[in-house]
């Protein structure tokens, strides 16, 4: 049997992608995990082709799998992903070392160069990736029929296309069976699934759905987009105790003349209508948003008044970037990139600076609440822990320091996936540290 190996780069949308090829292929090859180094007769990788750093890495993971192929250490190099879709009359003639280029919509083309035949019947079924944590990312559509700005997105994936509900329940049922006890939900909109298969958003339906699947005892939701929210979306939180009371919502601005020319379709006052329904609705929820500084005619006083929407918002957990010019994008094609990087990084910077007080004073809050947590890992003397409200990888953690005193003697390896109830002791502006109760 050849020897597989896949790097997976980019999202964690990508990942979900990687493990469904591995099952397809899996009769076929021995799987080498990634970060095993030594020789493979297939190297896979996944490219990521969203922002320029993102396209650089994937480039140069590339160009070192080429020099491994030189020398003897891989036999066909193959490639797949956003920057083989994006790049594919380009890419071929500048590093012809690889052997074959696919893209990202399907992965059919790639099983079959494999030398394996699709099975659409076992298009729910995935070889999980990291070892045995309790969670896994669940991709509910591909591609996004939002046409912002800046994002690449929609000419790389294609347009929306829902997975069918019953397909979804089977996978969360194998995911299940495998362990897992957390289902992240992810999409390029995961608002929008269920418009292009059943007339209707239907996220709260699908939610309802995965929730009876025995073994899933948390759900989240991720990259909600804010116009034409789905009201019944949070009902369903407020009220499935299954469904975490976290909300990852990428805001990207709020003053309006930037929500305009982003062609996000909300303003100021909707996205501030928006956080309170969704504050009043489900109480204690934690709102993560990401948010772009720098964006092309972006002024002082556009920045300034999103400085004051954070300071007035407070959302618990916040991401945030400097605007970057996509060669493709609307923005490349009508805007000249106006604010310089300087002024670019020194918005990014004060942001920032302002986020981490904003994150260390609702961590310091949580200091002697009880909280339900979940077992991710067990490193350095500490079981590596999260509640409802910290996303996998992106998110804090909660660290719990073991001793066989504290859990009857039970192994620590052989608490990762299950519940506890722990104390909130102490916090800074990323983790928290906690004592079992």
């Amino acid at each position: 049997m050849q020897t597989l190996q896949v790097i997976t780069l980019g999202c964690s949308k990508n990942t979900v992608d990687t493990e469904h090829l591995l099952y397809q292929v899996k009769d076929a090859y021995e799987w080498v995990p990634e970060g095993e180094d030594r020789a493979v007769d297939v190297l896979v990788i996944n490219t990521c082709g969203f922002i320029g750093d993102a396209k650089e890495q994937s480039i140069q993971t590339i160009l070192a799998a080429a020099e491994r192929k030189k020398a003897g250490l891989v036999g066909k190099l193959m490639v797949f992903g956003c920057l083989s879709e994006r790049y594919a009359s380009e890419l071929p003639a500048l590093i012809p070392e690889v052997d074959g280029w696919f893209g990202a919509r399907t992965l059919e083309p790639l099983i079959r160069a494999l030398g394996c035949r699709p099975r659409s019947a076992q298009s729910h079924r995935r070889v999980l990736t990291a070892g045995n944590r309790p969670y896994a990312f669940l991709k509910i559509s591909e591609g996004c029929n939002r046409r912002c700005s800046y994002c690449a997105i929609p000419f790389i994936r294609g347009p929306h296309v829902s997975v069918p509900m019953e397909v979804l329940v089977k996978e969360a049922e194998e995911l299940a069976a495998q362990g897992i006890r957390e289902l992240v939900i992810i999409a390029q909109d995961t608002t929008y699934y269920g418009l292009d298969l059943y007339g209707r958003r239907a996220l709260a339906e699908l939610l309802r759905k995965l929730s009876a699947v025995e073994g899933i005892e948390w759900m989240r939701i991720h990259y909600s987009y804010p116009a034409e929210f789905p009201e019944d979306v949070l009902e369903e939180m407020a009220h499935n105790p299954k469904v975490c009371r976290y909300m990852d919502i990428p805001l990207q601005h709020i003053a309006n003349p930037v929500l305009e020319k982003m062609h996000r379709h909300v303003d100021e006052a909707w996205t501030r209508e928006l956080i309170w329904r969704m504050r009043e609705k489900v109480p204690g929820v934690v709102l993560r948003t990401t948010l772009i500084v720098g964006h092309p005619g972006e002024r002082t006083r556009d920045f300034e008044k999103l400085l004051s929407f954070v300071q007035e918002a407070r959302f618990p957990r916040m991401g945030a970037f400097a605007y970057s010019e996509e060669e493709g994008t609307y923005d490349a094609g009508h805007f000249k990139d106006t604010v310089r990087a300087s002024t670019k990084q020194r918005r990014l910077d004060r942001l920032m600076e302002v986020q981490r007080g904003i994150s260390l004073a609702y961590n310091q809050s949580r200091i002697g609440s009880v909280v339900r947590v979940l077992v991710d890992d067990f490193a350095e003397g500490r079981l590596v822990c999260r509640s409802e409200f910290e996303s996998p990888e992106v998110d804090g953690e909660i660290l719990v320091k073991y001793s066989p005193e504290a859990f009857d003697g039970v192994e620590p390896y052989s608490l990762v996936g299950e519940f506890l109830q722990v104390r909130i002791t102490a916090a800074d502006e990323y983790d928290l540290t906690a004592e079992v109760v």
